[in-house]
């Protein structure tokens, strides 16, 4: 059976679904890989690397699997063969028009994003993955916008104190910012809503900032913050911000619209050369002041949008995520064919539609749709 590798339509995405090295392992495995020309282009991998590991590289590439990083074009989805399976970060909330483009085409649609967040799925989790890539680059990016060093330095010239550093969020991306900036020999303080994450952040190695407002939820995950308790929050970390050199905010949430932690009055209560880089720039940002792709100058503070912060770093990002897509694939099928074990749960809870069925409840619901569970076939007993 044939896979398709596409070029990314996403205005500057770097990043390509398999990269050569993946590809030989499923050339390997007995599937016929199809790679659209210059897919892996931007993430320095040539047309002869994907044909050296035994793709076929061709313009047009159609294939019983489609492997992208992000989610199609309703142009693209309409030409997803019937039938066929898809992988992608289809983000299928923001992307209800594809789904229903996609499901009417009776396409196996599998999303990333909804891939279980359970120890067996560790190795095909790409949210946790390409989260990893961004945090290391947000922390990079507040050393680019400052112009200050971040380490101690004693010199002839005199001593230059470390910069501090506060990071907004301790989940995958926080963890990589803290530890990126106190290799760059930053002094980091971070914050999280969820106060189970204070010992990771501190493990990482900065001081945690603790604040009377908490949102601890079942799974380690945080419940939504009431309105008064976002209003006290804001209270009480407006001494920590006025008193960052830089701040890096991590708090995106998928399919919906990024809290705000950082309002203009904080921003304006920052020293002048001060840095915010928002990670959630995409989701809206994390700053009242954010635009993504853009560097707002306001009252002295640089606050960097980023946008797509994954893709700022092509090459090591692709070969994570391909790595994800080899696990998760190897779920739907194996020795070049596919065959979806539907008791699996990460299969099951990864899947967004199947046989003309919306299967992920939300999806369903946004769309219209009578939502249809996944029923497991029995297994005839030997």
């Amino acid at each position: 059976m044939k896979i398709a590798i596409h070029r990314e339509s996403r205005e500057g995405e770097t990043r390509v679904a398999l990269t050569p090295e993946a590809v030989a392992v499923l050339v390997r495995d007995g599937w016929d890989v199809h790679v659209q020309s210059g897919a892996g282009t931007a993430s320095h991998f040539t047309d002869e690397n994907y044909r050296a590991a035994g793709a076929t590289v061709a313009e047009r590439v159609s294939g019983d699997v489609t492997l992208r990083v992000n989610s199609p074009s309703m142009a693209e989805a309409a030409d997803v063969p019937e039938g066929s399976l898809h992988l992608s970060f289809l983000s299928p909330l923001l992307s209800t028009d594809v789904v229903k483009v996609l499901n009417d085409r009776r396409v196996t649609v599998v999303s990333f994003d909804l891939v279980p967040r359970i120890s067996r799925a560790q190795y095909m989790d790409a949210l946790s993955s390409q989260a990893t890539v961004a945090g290391y680059r947000a922390a990079l990016a507040g050393a680019e916008h400052f112009d200050r060093f971040f380490p101690l330095l004693t010199t002839a010239a005199g001593t230059i104190r470390p910069a501090k550093v506060l990071v907004m969020g301790a989940g995958v991306a926080g963890l990589q910012a803290i530890s990126t900036a106190r290799r760059l020999g930053a002094k980091v303080r971070a914050y999280d809503v969820r106060s189970a994450a204070k010992e990771e952040a501190e493990s990482a190695g900065a001081t945690f900032v603790k604040l009377s407002v908490t949102a601890d939820a079942a799974g380690g995950y945080a419940r939504e913050l009431t309105d008064d308790e976002r209003a006290q929050q804001q209270a009480e970390l407006l001494g920590e911000v006025a008193n960052a050199d830089i701040v890096i905010t991590t708090a995106a949430v998928p399919g919906r619209k990024s809290p705000i932690l950082v309002t203009t009055a904080m921003v304006e209560a920052m020293s002048e050369g001060s840095i915010i880089v928002d990670m959630a720039a995409d989701g809206g940002g994390n700053c009242e002041l954010t635009k993504v792709g853009h560097v707002v100058h306001h009252h002295g503070v640089r606050i960097v949008g980023m946008q797509n912060p994954a893709s700022q770093m092509g090459a090591s990002a692709s070969f994570m995520y391909a790595n994800n897509v080899l696990k998760l694939l190897g779920l739907f099928g194996a020795k070049g064919t596919v065959n979806p074990d539907w008791s699996d749960e990460v299969v099951v809870g990864s899947t967004v539609a199947t046989n003309g069925q919306v299967n992920h409840a939300p999806t369903a619901q946004a769309l219209g749709l009578a939502h249809q569970p996944i029923v497991a076939p029995v297994k005839e007993s030997e």
